[in-house]
């Protein structure tokens, strides 16, 4: 099902996690050469892609939410 980012943080070991309207959560890498989003790596790059869709494997499960 697809979700929009609604924000971002960092996890433990600081890969960047995009906060889903969902309340899931999805990590967001830039790990070329088989993830390539380098939007992850700025500031600018993540406010860029608020609002933009991402497919929530969690609601597909039906998984309760990460956050409240």
């Amino acid at each position: 099902m697809q979700q929009p980012i609604t924000g971002y943080h960092q996890d433990d070991e600081g890969h960047w996690v995009a906060e889903l309207a969902c309340g899931h959560n999805q990590h967001v890498r830039h790990q070329p050469p088989f993830i390539n989003r380098p939007w992850v790596v700025s500031a600018a790059g993540r406010t860029a892609k608020l609002g933009i869709l991402l497919d929530c494997k969690k609601c597909d499960r039906g998984a309760a939410p990460d956050r409240p």
